[in-house]
């Protein structure tokens, strides 16, 4: 049934509609009943939906409130109100809410059936026309791709891939063309920040221009730093591990409460959490980091897991640095607890003039699926893997408190520390027993693997990287490789294809936005 129109029918007596339902089963539609406006808001966030059915009067939430919560979380998604009533001012009201129609009981199931016909149809016309627009784009795109990019033009043919990637659900001729023309997209942008990297770097310490981007070192002087001026609370939220096409989905739940200002930066390499996030809370590189925090560098080089011990050290200095002495709260978030309590004190952190908080939720999923077979078959692709966070943050603590945060007089800046990439090929690297254990870069001496498929780095220092040694040398894979020895090769082809890594070199790992928001009044 995955490839049958499905209609979501919300009415408290859904039972008594049970022929009506088997009507439309019989002429081809998936139907899913619910009983409240409630549980029918929670089914459009979890599940894909062509068209709702909405009862006008159920007890709880009714039909209009549902209505307003269902265009908030899919703005596209028709719906159709069934009422008792012919009053003239609830049709405005309604229309106002924007339903493609409404039906007055009682329904007649050839009724019914035309008004499926009449939207759906529609629906698939649409879908077509995002097919033939991306095939006449295809062109353009693929033109654009041979052509010198600059860093924002780069963001620019990511935004509209991600676009396209996001619209083409159902048509497999036009999403088997957008796979090719993304996989070409990624090999080019790995030849070229392989070409640029070491000049924006060079020039890290002056301002960013049209020649280099935004990167993770500039993130808080660029947007946060800035925003003090206005004697606001800021609050600076870092989803680590989001990419922009997950931003997406949670932006269509927090269209109705903010107005959104977009930007984007780019992480530096190696795309890992104990690089770029440490770039971003310590306004440095990691060379400089190196050098300012030598005691903390050397600990992260002896234990992995200490690599994100000092973020608020970073973050105090990095201030201080700037002159700035805002009264300053930060916290990491691991888990739903650590989110819950939060959550009960959002509001005391508004006293603050700067709260900066991690929240680890999307790393943590994007390595469980990497672990868990029961997750691989929930999300077996991308599209499947953005619902199942989409789902999650529809029923988290972070959507709540970002309702919260609409409440406040307050200033918010989201973003990322660096993205994931769906590994699918594999690529042999050769090491000694000092090599780090990364599947997306490695450091250690002597490294050897395929220049075709990642960015060999002689001289760190080129890179903004410490040395760490003599004969240290840094790989970093590009488009959606990963690296594995040759002993044991199949084995760990098998065990890490289809995961989703990082610290590579990949649009969806680099290209990561930064967004301002400001609460609706």
């Amino acid at each position: 049934m995955a490839n049958l129109p499905r209609i979501l029918w919300a009415d408290d007596e859904i039972e008594l509609l049970k022929p009506h339902v088997l009507f439309l089963e019989s002429k081809g539609y998936d139907v899913v009943g619910v009983t409240n406006g409630v549980d029918a808001v929670e089914k459009v966030r979890e599940e894909r939906f062509d068209l709702v059915f909405l009862d006008e009067q159920m007890p709880g939430m009714g039909g209009l409130e549902a209505l307003s919560e269902i265009k908030a979380s899919v703005p596209d998604i028709p719906v159709v109100m069934i009422t008792k009533s012919e009053e003239e001012s609830l049709m405005e009201d309604a229309i106002g809410g924007q339903i493609a129609d409404y039906l007055i009981k009682p329904v007649k199931p050839n009724q019914i059936l035309l008004t499926c016909k009449k939207l759906l149809d529609a629906r698939v016309l649409k879908e077509e026309k995002a097919a033939q627009t991306f095939l006449q784009s295809f062109g353009r795109i693929s033109a654009t791709l041979n052509d010198e990019l600059s860093h924002e033009t780069w963001a620019e043919v990511y935004q509209e891939l991600v676009r396209y990637d996001l619209q083409l659900e159902g048509d497999d001729g036009a999403r088997q063309i957008l796979d090719e023309q993304l996989r070409s997209a990624q090999t080019a942008f790995g030849r070229w920040v392989e070409a640029n990297y070491e000049d924006w770097i060079e020039y890290a310490h002056t301002p960013p221009d049209e020649h280099r981007p935004v990167l993770s070192h500039e993130v808080m002087p660029q947007w946060v730093f800035p925003l003090l001026q206005e004697k606001k609370p800021i609050f600076f939220l870092l989803i680590d591990c989001m990419r922009y096409d997950q931003w997406l989905e949670f932006e269509r739940l927090l269209y109705p409460l903010f107005d959104m200002e977009k930007n984007f930066h780019y992480a530096i390499l190696p795309t890992a959490t104990p690089y770029a996030r440490n770039a971003i809370f310590s306004g440095l590189l990691p060379i400089d980091m190196a050098k300012r925090f030598p005691s903390q560098w050397a600990d992260a080089e002896e234990n992995e897991n200490s690599k994100n011990l000092n973020e608020e050290l970073f973050l105090q200095d990095l201030l201080k640095r700037h002159r700035l002495s805002p009264k300053t709260r930060y916290e990491k978030i691991i888990n739903g607890n650590e989110g819950r309590e939060l959550l009960k004190n959002i509001r005391t952190y508004a006293k603050n003039d700067l709260s900066a908080i991690v929240v680890n939720f999307v790393d943590i999923l994007a390595h469980s699926r990497s672990d868990s077979n029961v997750l691989k078959e929930i999300a077996p692709d991308e599209r499947a893997y953005r619902a199942l966070t989409r789902t999650w943050f529809a029923h988290s603590w972070l959507f709540q408190i970002f309702q919260e945060l609409a409440e406040l007089d307050c200033n918010i800046i989201v973003t990322s520390d660096h993205g994931a990439v769906r590994s699918l090929h594999d690529t042999k690297v050769i090491g000694d027993r000092s090599t780090s254990t990364s599947l997306r870069y490695k450091h250690g001496r002597n490294l050897k693997a395929d220049t075709r498929h990642a960015i060999f780095i002689k001289d760190p220092k080129r890179y903004g990287l410490p040395q760490g040694g003599i004969n240290t040398n840094y790989i970093i894979a590009k488009e959606d490789y990963y690296f594995v020895y040759p002993t044991n090769y199949h084995h760990y082809q098998h065990q890490y294809w289809d995961t989703f890594q990082h610290g590579g070199a990949s649009l969806q790992e680099m290209i990561l936005p930064v967004i301002r928001m400001k609460p609706k009044k």
